[in-house]
């Protein structure tokens, strides 16, 4: 195995054992569950959050969500406006809307950014893996925290 491989699996084996430790939500909850730890104990990087959501290889949020990204064109129509997020929701309810929104609504559109199990039709050289690592969540919650109107 080289090298790269075994760093590669390595980081596969971490990223699922620690979506392992993530709390349960109960339904119960509703829209107020929440994810209030940092998944990376380090705090997030608005700037490269917003990078992320603008980033059409990335996040691919923009496909969805339209937001207060003026320079950014064909912004999408299918899912909520992310202006104002910040102050509509906390950081945990943000964090948990990204790393899982199935946990909110089973029937969601919402791509699971920190989930790799349980998903369908995903492709083999990204089995396993979740579509943002841990500070990349924890920057875009930064961002979506700052948009507050």
């Amino acid at each position: 195995m080289t090298q790269r491989a075994w760093a590669a699996a390595l980081v596969q084996s971490l990223a699922a054992a620690t979506l392992l430790l993530l709390p349960a939500v109960s339904p119960a909850q509703g829209p107020a569950a929440a994810l209030p730890d940092s998944l990376t104990g380090v705090p997030g990087d608005a700037a490269r959050g917003r990078a992320i959501v603008a980033n059409r290889q990335t996040g691919l949020c923009l496909l969805c969500h339209a937001g207060p990204l003026p320079e950014e064109r064909f912004q999408g129509n299918l899912a909520p406006d992310l202006t104002g997020t910040g102050a509509r929701w906390s950081e945990g309810q943000l964090r948990l809307r990204m790393v899982d929104a199935r946990r909110l609504n089973p029937q969601t559109i919402m791509p699971a950014y920190y989930q790799a199990d349980g998903l369908n039709r995903v492709g083999a050289a990204w089995q396993g893996q979740p579509l943002l690592a841990a500070q990349q969540i924890e920057d875009v919650v930064a961002f979506l925290r700052t948009l507050r109107d």
